[in-house]
């Protein structure tokens, strides 16, 4: 795994959200967190990134141990985030959001923004565009493309097809796979937790900040429990 927490316990200030949660992700993966609102799914995101500090249990990352530092160090490490909400700069055009997903880079980074627009042709067509001009589906697209101008090993996502279409999130998911085969491990929070469990290698199911099952996306579709519990039937 290059990416593994284990036992890990966090929350806000007193109240505890997350109880002992151990997972992992390789690059090789695309990785589904499901579970319902106030599992704790969200909390175990930010936790990883560093915005929140774990009480108990341990983070590491390519071998090192990360639990604990900031987030622009877990960032330079090579672990990137996309929130659900204000993961881009309306202001600014789709290149601008590009370039300044690559404001910690030392280097030239025109080389990994071609990538870039390798995986999102479409953004490329756009580049002069307001991204407050966008689509939702455009502007989701956009806040992963910034993300990955940093080249990351692996890349969190927190609800990628929060209130797009169907034919959106469609789209999305391909992205989501296009980003893994590229050679990024993929974590992702997902709602849409039938569709997000056909895409994944892995998924984890939370509820109440425990850790109810783990098993490959298609198993856990197949369980029966899982599928009463927590995919309406």
């Amino acid at each position: 795994m290059i990416l593994e927490a284990r036992n890990i316990k966090a929350g806000y200030g007193e109240v505890e959200i997350l109880h002992g949660i151990s997972m992992g992700v390789d690059k090789a993966e695309i990785i589904s967190i499901i579970g319902p609102n106030g599992a704790g799914k969200s909390t175990l995101m930010k936790t990883i990134l560093g915005l929140l500090k774990p009480t108990h249990g341990k983070i590491t990352f390519d071998g090192h141990d990360i639990t604990g530092l900031s987030p622009d160090k877990i960032v330079r490490r090579g672990i990137c985030y996309v929130p659900q909400t204000d993961n881009v700069f309306p202001s600014l055009t789709v290149e601008e959001n590009l370039e300044m997903g690559a404001f910690i880079r030392k280097d030239d980074f025109r080389p990994r923004m071609k990538e870039v627009y390798g995986i999102f042709p479409d953004l490329k067509e756009a580049k002069r565009f307001r991204v407050r001009k966008l689509s939702g589906g455009q502007r989701q697209m956009v806040a992963m493309a910034r993300a990955l101008m940093l080249d990351p090993q692996v890349l969190l996502l927190d609800e990628p097809s929060a209130s797009l279409s169907p034919k959106l999130v469609k789209l999305i998911f391909e992205k989501i796979v296009e980003i893994n085969q590229s050679g990024v491990g993929v974590l992702m929070v997902e709602q849409n937790a039938r569709e997000a469990l056909k895409l994944c290698h892995r998924g984890y199911v939370l509820a109440m900040g425990h850790k109810k099952f783990e098993d490959t996306g298609q198993a856990l579709l197949n369980n029966e429990k899982v599928g009463k519990l927590y995919l309406g039937g």
